[in-house]
């Protein structure tokens, strides 16, 4: 008896000792705010993420920080300093990444942005080291606008992007690549996300009589210069980024965005991808699962952004938790140690290939170019 009951003291005092603490994960979208429509679909997304890896318990802190940078910086703090986790996901847009860096760098904290500029991760540098991304870099797709417009005959080109850092980083990736495709741009204006009206920028851009004009905005607000441009009369062709990529876009946009080129990740129109692509497979069964929860047609190229990183943790959460117990500076090493190894992980929107000069590591398979027909997304053959 008395050595039954010492084996089950010592079974016991074993289980206890191999019980490490919750992986804490901490979220800051943009729920509310002018990039709504990308942040919403991005929570949503949180709550379809598996509670457990590797046999630990994962717990996700999703806060909102209202489109706002100040905001995603308290909640940065709030999730590092309080909450002390293991990992920082967000935010929603370039802006607020950008102000989350300090906070992820001084906390030693991975972070994974679901915002597009290449800036996030670029250059490395001591702080960007601990920083990574799932969507598409604007350089890469900005490439893609122009290698597009040269192939369809266009020379002249104008710009309106957001007065933000996304619209400034879209200018300095596109100016670069229409240089090199031979197409001059004839015009670079700027507007606010809340602007109701862009009329004054629209008027300045059509009197270059461009032969394109490039949208550089995010979410519902970048049908704001597409609307202006077709009220003024405007026939020449509108792209747009991949950072419209959803219905709501759509939705406000109407009539006045039929027509457009953009390009995007392959979610946006995965049933329409050969069934040869390789991430055909990835992408349907992160619409599938979505689809499932929030009804058929609910999916949106945002929440895949925010589905990628989930699958980046993880693929990274069991080979840190061989180095280390969460809730521990050492975890948190370990885990973006493991984050900047990631190799071949299908995501729904690329294929993932990171280094440790390249905390993204897409290539060509994660964008395809989508044009506007009948108000919905059509492939480009």
């Amino acid at each position: 008896m008395k050595k039954k009951l010492l084996l089950a003291t010592l079974v016991c005092t074993v289980t206890a000792s191999l019980a490490w603490a919750d992986i804490n994960v901490g979220v800051s979208v943009s729920a509310t705010g002018p990039a709504a429509s990308l942040g919403i679909p991005e929570k949503n997304t949180f709550a379809l993420m598996p509670t457990s890896i590797a046999g630990q318990k994962i717990n996700y802190i999703v806060l909102d920080d209202a489109s706002d940078t100040t905001k995603a910086v308290t909640n940065a703090k709030k999730l590092t300093s309080e909450d002390k986790v293991d990992a920082l996901l967000g935010s929603t847009t370039t802006p607020n990444s950008l102000a989350m860096i300090d906070v992820a760098a001084e906390s030693e904290t991975p972070m994974i942005s679901m915002a597009a500029s290449s800036k996030i991760i670029e250059p490395m540098d001591a702080k960007r080291r601990w920083v990574f991304k799932t969507p598409q870099n604007d350089a890469q797709m900005a490439i893609a606008i122009a290698e597009h417009m040269a192939r369809a005959g266009i020379k002249s080109v104008a710009f309106i992007g957001f007065n933000d850092a996304y619209g400034e980083g879209w200018w300095g990736e596109f100016s670069k690549a229409a240089e090199a495709n031979k197409i001059k741009v004839v015009g670079n204006e700027r507007y606010n996300r809340s602007d109701q009206s862009v009329t004054g920028q629209v008027l300045k851009l059509m009197s270059a009589n461009p032969e394109a004009v490039l949208i550089a905005g995010s979410g519902t607000p970048s049908a704001t210069p597409a609307v202006g441009l077709k009220e003024k009369g405007y026939k020449g062709i509108i792209y747009q980024t991949h950072g419209v990529a959803n219905n709501d876009f759509l939705r406000v946009g109407g009539k006045d965005v039929e027509g457009t080129w953009l390009p995007a990740g392959p979610v946006l129109v995965a049933t329409q991808l050969p069934d040869s692509n390789p991430l055909k497979k990835s992408a349907l069964e992160y619409i599938a699962k979505y689809e499932a929860a929030y009804g058929a047609g609910s999916v949106s190229t945002f929440g895949a952004h925010a589905w990628d990183a989930g699958l980046l943790l993880a693929n990274a959460v069991p080979i840190a938790l061989k180095k280390a117990k969460p809730g521990t500076k050492e975890f948190r090493a370990a885990l973006r140690d493991a984050l900047e190894m990631t190799k071949e992980v299908h995501g729904a929107h690329g294929v993932f290939n990171m280094s440790a000069t390249d905390h993204l590591g897409f290539d060509k398979r994660a964008a395809v170019m989508v044009k506007i027909e009948n108000n919905k997304w059509k492939l480009a053959q």
